[in-house]
């Protein structure tokens, strides 16, 4: 009986637990045709606004996880993997790796991939830039040794497949997924929330915001239509960052209406969304950054929430028809839309449906998984057969 393949998935992102669940949908979907390993950091610094983050452990996970040493993890640009790194990616019989190409990260896994194992990419980089050296050959390096790449959203797409180094390649764009075991609708979860926030369960409709407390994410946008909306409503603002002491000092002026919390684990967020009767996405475009995907649209979704989102680089890719699309920077039009929403529980009923519907459709990690696993099966149909040895993975 031939062995499975193997797939070895890398990521710093692996370091927390529900970001592993596309690992763990990859293996399941194949039925015993690929044997799934995770290669993670131990531990992850971050940056600005990211929290520092050590390896998230379950005891019955079903795929193997390495964690293993990685330096320089304030400087994402910069980081690389240790030296157990080499050994690890001799053992695949296919690499991918998430991780952006024109990091050190990226360009170290392409070098210590050995020459006949296939190596995908994914990338989120939705913006046309020309790096610098180191970065510019990390990308260039990269790609030339990569055998195909995934765009996570259309935006990429947009960017990256006219580049040479990535049209002469074989790509799919595959977004990404929800879990939809963890973030799904939860009334009781959410009832639980509102009481440890000393709310009352019948109180106004709850406007919430999930992500960093950054000025490209449009937290000021949302504070100023908030201002102006003369519906009682209440506002919950969940994540990090920067403006967090400016969210506070806001909340301050709106008494008991608004609720910042900044220490909400990862675990906890499903019960933080289904606390909310709606979720403002309203990101800002600046010159160095749009928003790449915005997870927190599609967790949204899972959880039957009506989404608000901007017209900021993805966000409107992702919403489809199944939310409310706002210009991004213009607070009057947030204020419009956030308060005809608050006065139309049918509105948030019909639009959390549409949602609920877009998250399973479109965005469950069964059927993410499945889309990689075909594009896989794909880069390793087109070696040599000699390079199979009889081996061929087929999805189901």
């Amino acid at each position: 009986m031939n062995r499975p393949l193997k797939l070895l998935t890398i990521g710093h992102s692996y370091i927390v637990g529900l970001n592993r669940r596309l690992a763990h949908e990859m293996s399941a979907q194949s039925s015993g045709t690929w044997e799934v390993t995770v290669i993670a950091p131990r531990y992850f610094h971050g940056t600005r606004d990211l929290r520092p983050l050590t390896a998230e452990t379950a005891p019955e996970e079903p795929i193997r996880v390495d964690f293993i040493p990685a330096h320089l993890t304030g400087k994402v640009h910069l980081f690389f993997y240790g030296r157990q790194l080499r050994e690890l990616l001799k053992q695949g019989d296919l690499v991918h790796c998430w991780e952006e190409p024109y990091i050190v990260a990226g360009a170290q896994i392409a070098w210590h991939t050995p020459r006949r194992t296939p190596l995908v990419f994914a990338t989120f980089q939705n913006l046309s830039k020309r790096y610098p050296p180191p970065f510019n050959l990390s990308e260039r390096y990269a790609m030339r040794r990569a055998s195909g790449w995934i765009a996570f959203a259309q935006g990429v797409v947009e960017v990256l497949a006219p580049r040479p180094m990535y049209s002469r390649l074989p790509m799919r764009q595959i977004p990404p997924g929800v879990d939809l075991q963890s973030f799904h609708p939860d009334p009781q979860g959410g009832a639980r929330i509102r009481r440890e926030l000393g709310w009352e369960a019948d109180g106004p409709p709850v406007v919430g915001y999930l992500g960093r407390f950054t000025q490209e994410k449009g937290i000021e946008d949302l504070m100023a239509a908030l201002d102006v909306i003369r519906a009682p409503w209440r506002a919950l603002l969940v994540g990090a960052g920067p403006m967090e002491t400016q969210l506070r000092k806001w909340s301050d002026t709106h008494g008991g209406r608004v609720r910042v919390c900044s220490d909400v684990a990862h675990a906890q967020v499903p019960e933080y969304l289904n606390a909310m009767d709606m979720l403002a996405a309203p990101s800002r475009t600046t010159p160095k950054w749009r928003e790449q995907f915005g997870r927190m649209l599609i967790e949204g979704f899972a959880c039957g929430l009506p989404v608000v989102g901007s017209n900021s680089g993805e966000i409107p890719h992702v919403i489809g028809d199944a939310g409310v699309i706002v210009p991004e920077g213009i607070p009057q039009a947030w204020a419009q839309e956030l308060a005809a929403l608050i006065d139309s529980p049918h509105r948030r009923r019909e639009l959390g449906a549409r949602g609920l519907s877009r998250a399973h459709d479109r965005f469950a990690w069964s059927i993410v998984a499945r889309q990689h696993l075909a594009f896989f099966e794909q880069l390793l149909e087109a070696r040599p057969p000699a390079a199979l040895a009889g081996r061929r993975p087929t999805i189901s």
